[in-house]
């Protein structure tokens, strides 16, 4: 029997997205995507298609299939009780207290969801985990189904890892590099595997949908996020010898990105990585070696984290060591406080340890950021492990809607998020409505030095060692 009813368990940044191609690309299945918060799904119900995250040209095909097979509801029950498959689309944040603190993923969304669908499935279903989860959380997932299974009930757990980049998700998701699918090695896994596949046969190649065992799909998606964070972790402590050398960052990992062997994706020098997947993932590897008593293994993942930490505090360091060693009572202004461009992400986000910084020496800030909502910067900072005295953050912050407002009467600004706008606001008006001397620091290699130069600004660029009157310093 084919797919015809395909239930999503969790509305965010994955399900959302990853429903509303699946709806466009298949237009005889029906798609309801349920998530508990009312709030969220009257955003995706929006008649404005407001929608409760940004991505590009997301709005466009949800606008295409709303109404017609893509739904979003709050009524989860029927949604299960109806599809044929299940989605598990929900958030796993690190555990921040008991074991496994600060690495371990915590699955208590995950195993609410499948004893939401213990209780209410009737026939067979095909539950497929796709949030991001440690190894082996599909085996948890299927103990709880079997232990709850009704009479005239059956489950297949799958893993269905997404491998989607913010801000480039639809097109990911359009033309996916693979799709992973890992089961159990039995018939009735098997088949499983191939109805879901079946699904992404719509437009995706048959070779670029992998079939594998659960554990294998579990753990490639964790590798892949390691990997890549590693390049990034790995690039950015070549930017720390560059600044301290006279080297440039962009000309090494050019030279080093023509290697066919390595290649040049991922060696761009920044503040860090962000968002919701690439430290999540790694510190799950990390859990997952010390787990298995592989603390060698362990300790050098543990380093991808603590090289990311590093380069934010490296950059406000130098940030204060620059504005002469004192930032307290000095207004800074913050460009960009999402993640990265073309997202209102904030998690994780560089800007947030940047603000952090310079928040604990007493600096001004004034942000700016064309997508992030003021609310959610303000959670951000006054999260327990940024800021503990939610006053001081209402001291020392103030959020602006035009950059130009933002930036007037500071002694310096940061580009925290390569947001495509920077590059082109009209410095000669910024820098005339800055203190003197104007500082301008790049911490994402996006805007032109030189001109900015020009203009009088003292600027500092990660991956490069200091200027000061056109002489390295």
């Amino acid at each position: 029997m084919s797919i015809s009813k395909i239930c999503c368990i969790g509305a965010g940044y994955v399900g959302g997205p990853t429903c509303s191609i699946i709806a466009s690309k298949c237009p005889e299945v029906t798609v309801t995507v349920v998530d508990l918060s009312q709030q969220r799904i009257d955003a995706w119900n929006s008649p404005e298609y407001d929608l409760p995250i940004f991505e590009p040209s997301l709005a466009d095909v949800v606008k295409a299939c709303r109404g017609r097979n893509l739904f979003f509801s709050t009524d989860i029950n029927t949604a299960i009780c109806e599809a044929d498959l299940i989605f598990i689309s929900v958030n796993t944040p690190t555990k921040t207290f008991g074991l496994g603190k600060g690495r371990a993923a915590d699955l208590k969304y995950i195993e609410s969801a499948a004893r939401m669908i213990a209780n209410v499935a009737v026939g067979d279903k095909i539950v497929v985990e796709k949030s991001t989860v440690p190894v082996r959380a599909a085996e948890s997932i299927q103990r709880i189904l079997t232990a709850n299974t009704k009479k005239g009930c059956s489950f297949e757990v799958l893993s269905n890892p997404e491998f989607l980049a913010e801000g480039t998700a639809v097109s990911d998701l359009l033309n996916p590099d693979r799709v992973l699918i890992g089961g159990e090695e039995t018939k009735t896994g098997r088949a499983a595997m191939e109805k879901l596949a079946s699904i992404y046969h719509h437009w995706v190649p048959k070779e670029c949908v992998l079939l594998t065992n659960t554990w294998s799909s579990e753990l490639s998606k964790l590798a892949a996020n390691a990997f890549l964070a590693q390049r990034i972790s790995s690039i950015n402590s070549i930017s720390a010898v560059c600044e301290a050398t006279g080297a440039d960052v962009a000309e090494v990992s050019h030279a080093i990105g023509t290697d066919s062997r390595i290649g040049n994706r991922f060696l761009q020098a920044s503040l860090g990585f962000g968002g919701s997947c690439f430290q999540k993932d790694v510190l799950n590897l990390v859990y997952l070696c010390e787990a298995v008593n592989l603390p060698e293994v362990a300790a050098y993942w543990q380093q991808v984290i603590d090289m990311n930490d590093f380069q934010k505090r490296r950059f406000a360091s130098k940030i204060i060591k620059c504005l002469f060693n004192t930032v307290t009572d000095k207004k800074i202004a913050i460009l960009g406080f999402a993640f990265k461009k073309d997202t209102g992400d904030t998690r994780e986000s560089s800007s947030i340890y940047i603000c952090k910084y310079l928040m604990e020496e007493g600096a001004q800030l004034k942000i700016y950021d064309p997508k992030v909502e003021k609310q959610q910067m303000l959670y951000e900072l006054n999260h327990p492990s940024i800021c503990d005295d939610p006053t001081r953050v209402e001291k020392l912050v103030s959020i602006h809607n035009d950059p130009y407002e933002a930036l007037q009467g500071t002694h310096a600004f940061v580009v925290c998020t390569e947001w495509d706008e920077f590059k082109a606001y009209d410095y000669s008006r910024i820098h005339s409505s800055m203190l003197k001397p104007a500082f301008a620091f790049d911490g994402r290699r996006i805007l032109d030095w030189e001109t900015l130069r020009q203009i009088g600004f003292q600027v500092e660029v990660v991956g490069r060692k200091s200027w000061l009157n056109g002489i390295h310093i």
